[in-house]
C-alpha cells in the first residue's frame, strides 16, 4: 500500500528539518502530493496488470478451458442468490480492513500525530503483507468446507477446519518470532529516523500478538463464508470491530494516554473477541 509507507516518508530526514521544509515551501507539497498522486496510479496499474495476466491465462491454459467458455446470459442464472452470498461476505471482509485503516486515521488525532500517523502506517502496511498467509489459508478453507458440505460430509469438513487452524498457528508462532526477533531492525526499511525506528520496535511486540489471533480469525471467517453463513460472519464482524475493539482501543489512546500501541490493542481485543463469536457459528 504505497500511501501507508509515503506518510512515514516525513521521517526519512531530521524531523525538525523536515518541518521547517515542509511549513515553508509550498512547492515541495506539491511535489509532495504529486508523489502520492503517482504511488496510487502505479498500484492501480499493478492491479490491472494482474487482471490482464490472470485473463491471458484463463484464455490459453489447457485447465481453464472448461471453467470459462466465453461471454453468456447463463452467468446471469441465479444471480440474485450469487448476491446473497457475496455482498455479505464483501462487507465480512471490508468491516475488518477498514477498523485497521481506521486506528491509522485517529491515530493523527493524538499527540505528536506525524510520529503516530507514520508508525501506525508502518505497522498496518507490514500487517497487510504477512496476512497474505493466512489469508490464503482462508480461501482454501472456504472452498474446502463448501465443498465437503454440499458433498453431504460434514466430517470431512471439521476434519479440514482443524487441520488448518493448526497450520496456521503454527505459522502464526513463525511470523510472530520473526516479528519479534527483528523488532529493532524492520523500522530501518521505512526510516531512518532513531524515534520512528524505536517506536516501530514496541509496536512489533503488540503487531506480533494481533498477526497470531488475525491468522486464526482469517481461517474461522473462511469457514463461516463457506458454511454459507455470511450474515452472521457479518454480524460478528460488526460487534467485534466496532462495538468492542475500536471504542476500547479508542478509550485505551485518548482516555489513559495508551496512544498507537493502545489504538493497536484495541484490534487485538477485537480480533479474540471475532475469533470466539466464529469459532461458536462456524465448529459447532
Amino acid at each position: 500500500m504505497p500511501y501507508q509507507i509515503l506518510t512515514s516518508s516525513k521521517y526519512c530526514g531530521s524531523y525538525d528539518d523536515n518541518h521547517r521544509i515542509h511549513n515553508s515551501t509550498p512547492h515541495l507539497r506539491l511535489l509532495d502530493a504529486g508523489l502520492q498522486i503517482r504511488a496510487a496510479l502505479a498500484n492501480a496499474i499493478s492491479y490491472w496488470i494482474n487482471v490482464l495476466l490472470l485473463a491471458i491465462y484463463i484464455r490459453i491454459s489447457p485447465s481453464c478451458k472448461k471453467t470459462w467458455t466465453g461471454f453468456s446470459m447463463q452467468a446471469f442464472h441465479d444471480v440474485l442468490k450469487f448476491l446473497r452470498l457475496a455482498i455479505p461476505s464483501a462487507v465480512m471482509i471490508c468491516l475488518a480492513i477498514w477498523s485497521f485503516e481506521m486506528m491509522v486515521l485517529l491515530s493523527g488525532l493524538l499527540p505528536n500525530p506525524k510520529l503516530e500517523t507514520s508508525v501506525l502506517s508502518i505497522s498496518l502496511n507490514t500487517s497487510s503483507v504477512i496476512f497474505m498467509i493466512p489469508f490464503g489459508f482462508s480461501g482454501a478453507i472456504s472452498i474446502r468446507v463448501s465443498n465437503e458440505l454440499g458433498a453431504g460430509r460434514p466430517q470431512a469438513a471439521q476434519l479440514a477446519i482443524y487441520v488448518v487452524l493448526f497450520m496456521v498457528a503454527i505459522e502464526g508462532i513463525l511470523v510472530a518470532t520473526a516479528l519479534i526477533l527483528g523488532r529493532n531492525f524492520w523500522g530501518y526499511s521505512y526510516s531512518n529516523e532513531a524515534s520512528v525506528v524505536k517506536y516501530v520496535g514496541e509496536m512489533m511486540l503488540l503487531l506480533a500478538i494481533s498477526h497470531f489471533f488475525y491468522g486464526i480469525q482469517s481461517v474461522l471467517s473462511g469457514v463461516v463464508r463457506g458454511s454459507g453463513k455470511q450474515k452472521i460472519g457479518a454480524l460478528v464482524n460488526l460487534g467485534a470491530y466496532y462495538l468492542v475493539g475500536v471504542p476500547l482501543g479508542v478509550v485505551i489512546a485518548f482516555v489513559y494516554h495508551g496512544g498507537g500501541k493502545g489504538l493497536w490493542t484495541g484490534v487485538i481485543v477485537s480480533l479474540c473477541a471475532n475469533n470466539i463469536s466464529c469459532n461458536r457459528n462456524s465448529l459447532y
